[in-house]
């Protein structure tokens, strides 16, 4: 009888530990997933600070540094694109006509929503002081943040819609598209 109860303590207190055990070894899984979804979350909402400075910042530029300071904050393959865009059909060099520009970009782009002949983020020529009126995340993938923005210049009662892509390169953040609907 002695032996049965001390078996059956012994088990008992066995059965206890590994419960433990289990307890241990399933907590630090969610600590991670949690940890996964709060990191993909503040890297939007780090993108999404990054794009509202970024544009302000653009905006403030001196004149004539417009390029450069575009050249900053897009990747390289847009870069080329909004410059193509921009420059479609004017008398200047490598000035591509429309044909051409879709052939060219229509396998990376959506050439209906360039912003042809307008410029970067905005289709006015002229304008005062830009504001960011509303910068919302639309959606996400890995390393890629999709942003509805809506860009105010109040002097002249102007409010220009976009979609930006934002992507993350070694590091930092780049404008990668910017859907213009085309001025009316």
């Amino acid at each position: 009888m002695k032996r049965t109860i001390i078996a059956s303590l012994c088990l008992i207190i066995a059965c206890k530990e590994e419960k433990k055990e289990m307890k241990t070894a399933i907590e630090p899984q969610q600590t991670e997933e949690k940890t996964g979804l709060e990191n993909e979350s503040n890297e939007a909402e780090d993108a999404k600070k990054w794009l509202e400075k970024s544009i302000v910042d653009y905006f403030k530029a001196d004149i004539g540094s417009e390029e450069k300071s575009m050249q900053k904050i897009t990747t390289k393959d847009y870069f080329g694109y909004k410059t193509d865009a921009t420059n479609v059909d004017m008398d200047v060099d490598r000035s591509l006509t429309e044909k051409e520009f879709q052939d060219k970009w229509k396998s990376k782009f959506d050439t209906n929503k360039a912003g042809v002949g307008v410029g970067f983020l905005i289709t006015a020529q002229d304008w005062d002081k830009i504001e960011v009126e509303s910068c919302d995340l639309k959606s996400t993938s890995k390393d890629e943040y999709i942003f509805n923005v809506v860009l105010t210049d109040n002097s002249f009662k102007a409010k220009y819609p976009s979609v930006i892509k934002v992507v993350k390169q070694n590091g930092s953040f780049l404008i990668a598209d910017v859907l213009q609907d085309e001025p009316k």
